[in-house]
């Protein structure tokens, strides 16, 4: 066996890990605002207290994101990985029994502190691969997420029927599974072997070049978020959707986004190279979310539906390979902590605002989501066209 093949011998069983950790997560996610009618929320507070419920479990996740990068840095990625699904499993128990909102509102704050781990996985990624290869792999990570997101929310409707409690324990079973297989099979890249430095750190967090890329996808997140806040609220006041209908059509953009991460980001990236997907992905975006508000029917709505699904398959994975490529072995979990933080920032600000802004009109958040991407393709101008390349 190769030296390369050796050391990406690993990568299988961390998105196993990774697709079972999402899976949990998304059984959770479309549950909770029919969770909140059990504990005496009136309907006229719901919204606001969904919103609340989820704006402090993502703040945990952009406070958590990089300490955990950081920590993984200093005492290696299998142990963090270890303590963050151990946490998870423990979080979701108690969601799953929580007596009161007081106990549901802690549970989902513990839960947002553990459920920042991704930046461990995709620090693990860049440990265990060479740099050609590294938009793969990172497209493979972001089809795991469309899997979860696929499994997971089916799998959370149809448990829900026993109970809206039950999925939650169901996912906290999971997650307990997870850690299990993960503490016989996971081990530490051979590649780890240096430890984090604080000045080594700083120095790479306060390059023009990481503070970039770190902009574009706050910006980029911030987009994402004002489609994923309003979109259900569109289908059910301009075509009369249900929970179920508006879930179908999200379980078909994930099989979109997950066909082309897992299997054509490493040919794109040969031929095209990261900064041109993650530009052309944004592009894609930016018509996409002008058109998504004037479609008249649900037919017509489904192309830049379809589109923006396409867009964001080739550019979050190049985007996640350059922000890894800055990087040492001794430094990926600080970046990569913060990248993954700028993402949670994003879903604790934007929700609120777009909901004021399609409560004003309709087309607002889609307007402003695709001014978010032309800033995000703006941004990328001066990076490098392929990974290892240096800046222009």
């Amino acid at each position: 066996m190769t030296n390369s093949k050796a050391r990406k011998r690993p990568l299988g069983t961390l998105f196993s890990i990774v697709v079972v950790d999402l899976v949990g997560f998304g059984i959770v996610v479309p549950v909770l605002p029919f969770y909140l009618t059990d504990f005496d929320v009136r309907e006229t507070d719901l919204g606001l207290v969904l919103g609340v419920l989820v704006c402090c479990y993502a703040a945990m996740q952009f406070v958590f994101a990089p300490l955990w990068g950081r920590l993984s840095d200093r005492i290696g990625r299998r142990p963090v990985l270890l303590m963050t699904i151990a946490g998870t499993s423990a979080a979701l128990l108690v969601v799953g029994l929580a007596p009161s909102l007081v106990w549901l509102f802690v549970a989902r704050l513990a839960g947002g502190v553990f459920a920042a781990n991704i930046s461990v996985a995709s620090a693990y990624i860049t440990d265990v691969t060479a740099e050609g290869e590294r938009t793969r792999w990172m497209g493979v990570l972001g089809a795991c997420f469309a899997v979860g997101f696929t499994l997971g929310p089916v799998l959370g409707g149809l448990l829900s029927r026993y109970g809206h409690g039950v999925p939650m324990l169901v996912a906290a079973g999971l997650a307990a599974v997870n850690l299990c297989w993960a503490s016989l099979v996971l081990r530490e890249p051979e590649v780890h072997r240096v430890r984090d430095t604080a000045r080594e750190r700083e120095s790479v967090l306060s390059s023009a070049r990481v503070r970039r890329i770190l902009w574009a996808n706050l910006f980029f997140s911030l987009a994402v978020t004002q489609l994923e806040t309003v979109f259900a609220l569109l289908m059910m006041r301009r075509f009369g959707y249900d929970a179920l209908d508006v879930a179908m059509i999200l379980v078909l953009m994930a099989v979109v986004m997950g066909a082309i991460q897992g299997g054509g980001m490493r040919a794109l990236a040969v031929r095209f190279g990261e900064r041109g997907l993650l530009q052309s992905g944004m592009l894609l975006m930016a018509f996409a979310f002008l058109a998504i508000p004037f479609s008249d029917t649900v037919a017509i709505l489904l192309v830049p539906l379809l589109v923006s699904a396409v867009g964001r398959g080739i550019g979050q994975p190049s985007m996640m390979s350059l922000a890894s490529s800055y990087a040492s072995a001794n430094t990926r979990g600080a970046v990569m902590g913060a990248f993954s933080s700028r993402a949670a920032l994003a879903r604790a600000l934007a929700p609120i605002p777009a909901g004021l802004l399609f409560d004003l009109s309709m087309a607002g958040p889609f307007l402003l989501a695709a001014a978010f991407v032309v800033v995000t393709f703006a941004l990328c101008g001066r990076m490098p066209a392929r990974v290892g390349d240096t800046e222009e």
